[in-house]
């Protein structure tokens, strides 16, 4: 097991045939900030080892790092802080010297860390960074001017290359660094190009073109990755979401503001109206509106009341409540949001996989060509010497792979991110990119379709000599005793206090019984009645209009007659009908696929548009189902996660509905809906589409726009300057491009 996979060991559910592959670390030919996303915050080392990098600023040198501690099977968990160039490393004490001693043989000098790099120091550095790279491009600037101005002359030519030599020294001597010992390892990245292309630049004597392409080139490279920050953030923002205090009830009685980190399960906290949550846990007292968007993208406050889950960053809007903790504040819902999207970048997508093979073949080539142009143009074109080489250095310069290399990891990750605002969370740049080629969605009916929880839809009092509010009273008070779901709705759904029972006892199979004001009666199911003797045709034809909508009927009967009828139903999802819609117009083919009897089976299906219905299927049938259904193209199963498993596991995607509150839909499931708005399944088909038309977007401009330059450096007047621009033009346009997802509307 690669160091890579112990890194996102125990985060993913591999159960896909094909899916859940450990990230591909194929050689990086681009050193580019932000081609290959990392966790954004350094956790705590935990005892682990914490080392500071000082040569390790990007994906390339990650990479590099990653390789040279595969061996190492006690690894469990690398992570990477490259704008604070350092690593935490959780392996057992024993192994440290020997890790320490793998990474420094890969080229990088170690130093060992007690507590992770502060922000505010990172930033810090940051900004002393930009103004080294602004001085070195003023000092550029001035080596320009001294070249075109100054009158000629061995002092001042002197004079010129010494202030491009200084250029040169404040913003590329980490990259001639990193180029030289790339070069000496036969690896041609970025840094190797660009350390190339600089010294023959400045030893055929255009310096103040060398001077300038260094300068330009690291400031462009700064802002490039501050941008591929953006992407990076855009979720961890929602951390700070969570007050760093709680206030919770002490033993005496009284309540105080302590850390939520210190806040032990099973204690009781309180949050006035307009306050954070600050931990996850269940409403013990009190009443009040929840904006949830935080956690599961609800526009729409929900209601809490006594029993009621409540999760930590989400915002109480109405009274006071008190809640039990019920998860450490490490482990809260938002929490598991930022370390669901966290791992997900890390998994490389399809094309993501096809650029960095691209590239590795294509950074040689380009290499080979510009040999060929420096060395072939003199020899058969007969053009000067100084001529091929400058055209073979801008070439280079044209050549760097970067805008190619970090065109797709930008987009996935702003992909990622836009999708977990929205309560979306997908488990990796694979289903992100391939929910586009779904044609066949397998949804499971009960909690996906429906509500999951039966309610009295349907009420009927057959007795026309008795008061119609004494018999629903009657009915209430003995389906009040039942622990039965039917019954349990039938007493939800009837109002009043209930009566004494007198004599109450269960009948399995068919219902409940006692004296209640004086009469014997019975709360029993179809068959029940029937055995009794007291069906009638009329109401026989009664019951079958019920039962032909899917609805499970309850009768109350005294010793003679039928005194009232029930009708129970678990209701569809308000968004269920246009959830389905909008999978339609996507040119998606909706299933259901469910336990329950075809009746209501099929009622379900008509009221929500599904018109493929299969029912009174096992677990095991449902995957068989999931699996037949694949002839028809990539298909997708949407499930509560839990008796859904295996279907979910068959599916080329599983998405899962209401993750907030399920730990198994988690490990079953590629993508989870943090609510139960069956709409986030089409917009994350629409999302994925749009996610894929930007990745060749920004394929199309890196290649193109380096296809254009190449000409004119061949054939026309290019120079170095524009090779620069070029190169970096390019990296930043399809930054920009990617991070347009993040302002994605759904």
């Amino acid at each position: 097991m690669s160091a890579h996979e112990h890194t996102h060991a125990g985060h993913r559910h591999d159960h896909h045939h094909g899916h859940g592959h450990s990230p591909e670390h194929s050689h990086d030919p681009g050193c580019c900030h932000g081609a290959e996303p990392t966790p954004p915050s350094m956790p705590a080392a935990r005892g682990g080892l914490l080392l500071r990098i000082p040569a390790m600023d990007c994906p390339t040198e990650e990479g590099q790092i990653r390789r040279a501690l595969e061996g190492f099977a006690d690894v469990r968990r690398l992570h990477f802080d490259l704008p604070a160039r350092a690593l935490s490393v959780d392996a057992p004490a024993a192994s440290w010297a020997a890790i320490t001693a793998a990474i420094a043989g890969a080229g990088f000098q170690t130093e060992t860390l007690s507590a992770p790099p502060a922000a505010a120091d990172t930033a810090k550095a940051q900004r002393a960074e930009l103004l080294r790279l602004l001085a070195a491009l003023t000092v550029a600037v001035g080596a320009e001017l001294l070249h075109f101005l100054a009158p000629d002359g061995m002092a001042w030519q002197a004079a010129g290359m010494a202030v491009a030599a200084l250029a040169v020294a404040l913003s590329g001597l980490a990259v001639f660094r990193k180029g030289l010992a790339a070069l000496l390892r036969g690896q041609l990245n970025i840094n190797a190009l660009m350390s190339v292309a600089v010294a023959g630049a400045f030893a055929i004597g255009q310096w103040p073109e060398a001077a300038m392409v260094m300068a330009l080139y690291s400031l462009a490279e700064f802002i490039e990755a501050r941008s591929v920050e953006r992407a990076r953030h855009a979720i961890t923002g929602l951390l700070a979401l969570s007050p760093e205090q709680a206030e919770v009830r002490q033993p005496d009685g009284s309540w105080a503001r302590v850390d939520a980190k210190a806040v032990a399960v099973g204690a009781t906290a309180r949050v006035k109206p307009g306050e954070r949550f600050a931990l996850d846990g269940r409403v013990t007292a009190g009443r009040s509106a929840v904006d949830q968007s935080p956690v599961t993208g609800e526009s729409i406050p929900v209601d809490k009341a006594t029993g009621d889950a409540v999760f930590a960053g989400t915002i109480n809007q109405g009274g006071a409540l008190e809640f039990e903790v019920t998860r450490p504040a490490g482990d809260t819902v938002l929490a598991g949001i930022i370390h669901a999207v966290e791992a997900a970048q890390g998994q490389r997508a399809p094309t993501q996989r096809f650029v960095d093979r691209f590239a590795a073949v294509y950074t040689p080539a380009v290499f080979v060509l510009a040999l060929a142009v420096a060395v072939g143009t003199p020899a058969l074109l007969g053009w000067p010497w100084l001529t091929g080489i400058y055209k073979a250095l801008v070439l280079l310069v044209i050549a760097c792979p970067c805008a190619l290399v970090i065109s797709t990891p930008v987009t996935v990750v702003s992909g990622l991110a836009a999708a977990a605002r929205r309560g979306i969370l997908i488990k990796g740049g694979v289903h992100l990119e391939q929910a586009r080629k779904l044609k066949v969605l397998a949804l499971d009916k009960t909690g996906t379709l429906t509500e999951g929880r039966p309610r009295l839809v349907a009420q009927r009092v057959l007795a026309a000599d008795l008061a119609e509010a004494r018999v629903l009273r009657i009915a209430h008070s003995l389906a009040a005793r039942s622990d039965h779901p039917v019954s349990k709705a039938v007493a939800a759904g009837l109002d009043g206090e209930a009566l004494p029972v007198d004599g109450f006892g269960a009948e399995l199979g068919h219902g409940v019984h006692g004296r209640v004001d004086g009469l014997d009666v019975v709360l029993g199911n179809h068959r029940w009645i029937h055995d009794r003797g007291q069906c009638s045709p009329e109401l026989e034809a009664l019951m079958q209009a019920h039962e032909a909508q899917g609805r499970t009927v309850s009768l109350l009967a005294d010793g003679s007659r039928v005194l009232a009828l029930f009708a129970v139903a678990d209701t569809t999802k308000p968004t269920s009908r246009e959830a389905v819609a909008e999978l339609l117009a996507l040119g998606v083919r909706p299933v259901m696929l469910t336990g329950d009897n075809p009746s209501t089976a099929q009622a379900i299906g008509a009221q929500v548009g599904i018109a493929d219905v299969q029912a009174n299927l096992l677990p095991q049938d449902k995957q068989q189902a999931v699996i037949a259904l694949g002839r028809h193209g990539a298909v997708g199963m949407v499930g509560d996660g839990v008796n859904d498993a295996p279907s979910l596991a068959a599916a080329a995607i599983g998405f899962s509905m209401g993750a907030a509150g399920t730990d198994t839909a988690k490990d079953a499931a590629d993508v989870l809906i943090m609510n139960d708005d069956l709409r986030k399944l089409p917009e994350t088909i629409r999302l994925s589409k749009r996610t894929y038309a930007v990745l060749w977007q920004n394929i199309v401009l890196a290649l193109g726009i380096k296809a254009a330059f190449f000409v004119l450096a061949v054939f026309g007047s290019a120079t170095m300057w524009m090779a620069v621009f070029a190169d970096m033009g390019a990296s930043l346009l399809v930054v920009f491009n990617g991070l347009r997802l993040l302002r994605s509307r759904p």
